[in-house]
């Protein structure tokens, strides 16, 4: 159901999940272990898998009744796969969510992506999440990492612009900072947007707070259809449960800053964003145990939307041209 209607029950798949259930079993896999990198900061630990698309498979707090998860943790089966829509949170690079028909017109001509993923009707997220990225510097609390894309013309579907994206993780102040930047490499023109998708531990007592202004409303096919008011705006702002609505939507011109709570577990996560990140996705679906909270640059399908460009998003690099900006999320415990 993507017009995001009311769902008054509680989805039967979502049970309380307390991060006692959810171990980090592929840390003792030495296979797993040797190709992951750990940052640590006091009792805060983040695990990054840079051959799964630059994923973080891991954010959490050491305690000593286990570990503390601030993000739903990889399963062991997306290492094997190498699949990021399993672990913690992934970068999204060089657009954000769909292209319809995985295609869009561009300086005069068509761009045509069709045949990047034979799993997906339309193009999803971009391309560096489908490739291993590498680890450029690290140290004990940092690190960096880098993917460069060159267009390969025997490639159906590829990317046709040549980028480099960067990704700067680290742990300070007692939060997870990540800076995500991109240079155009082309020689001509690129039209760009960046993310990323974090998976957040989902219960019956979460709660999402957030100020938005309005949402794009989407067909059966998760693709924007009109721009406007919904109950989830003022749900967002009073504290909303994932159960509250079939949510796979954008929101535009949100404060940049979104909470997500776990009273019962006397906690909470806030993220806050750096601009261009004008734009925040919620995937809480119905009957599934998956919640994300989506800071990115560009509304889904921001190539073909039509629309003000505060509620579009997205932006075109020059040749030589970088954009540069942080996200942060912050843990709270009473």
């Amino acid at each position: 159901m993507r017009d995001a209607s009311l769902n008054p029950r509680r989805p039967l798949a979502t049970q309380p999940m307390t991060h006692l259930a959810a171990q980090l079993s592929w840390l003792d896999d030495p296979v797993i272990a040797a190709r992951l990198v750990t940052l640590t900061a006091g009792a805060l630990r983040v695990v990054i898998a840079p051959d799964v698309g630059g994923a973080l498979a891991a954010f959490y707090e050491a305690t000593s009744a286990g570990p503390l998860h601030w993000l739903r943790p990889a399963v062991p089966q997306a290492f094997e796969a190498r699949d990021p829509l399993r672990m913690a949170s992934f970068p999204l690079f060089p657009y954000c969510n769909r292209i319809r028909d995985a295609r869009f017109e561009f300086d005069g001509a068509t761009i045509d992506l069709a045949g990047n993923d034979a799993r997906f009707a339309h193009a999803l997220h971009g391309n560096a999440w489908r490739h291993p990225w590498r680890v450029d510097a690290l140290d004990e609390s940092a690190a960096e990492l880098s993917f460069e894309h060159r267009p390969d013309p025997r490639v159906r579907g590829d990317w046709p612009f040549r980028y480099r994206a960067r990704q700067r993780i680290e742990l300070s102040g007692g939060a997870l900072r990540i800076t995500l930047s991109a240079q155009n490499l082309a020689d001509r023109p690129m039209p760009f947007g960046m993310g990323h998708h974090p998976y957040y531990p989902r219960t019956a007592q979460t709660r999402v707070y957030a100020d938005v202004q309005a949402m794009w409303h989407a067909d059966a096919e998760v693709l924007p259809t009109h721009f406007g008011a919904h109950p989830a705006v003022d749900a967002l702002r009073a504290g909303m449960s994932p159960d509250a609505f079939d949510l796979d939507n954008n929101f535009a011109n949100w404060a940049r800053e979104a909470t997500i709570a776990w009273p019962d577990e006397h906690r909470s996560l806030t993220m806050t964003a750096d601009a261009p990140f004008d734009h925040m996705v919620v995937f809480a679906p119905a009957n599934d145990p998956q919640l994300c909270v989506e800071p990115v640059t560009n509304t889904t399908d921001c190539f073909n939307a039509v629309g003000m460009r505060e509620q579009v998003g997205g932006c075109v690099l020059q040749p030589g041209e970088e954009i540069e900006a942080a996200l942060t999320w912050t843990p709270h415990r009473e």
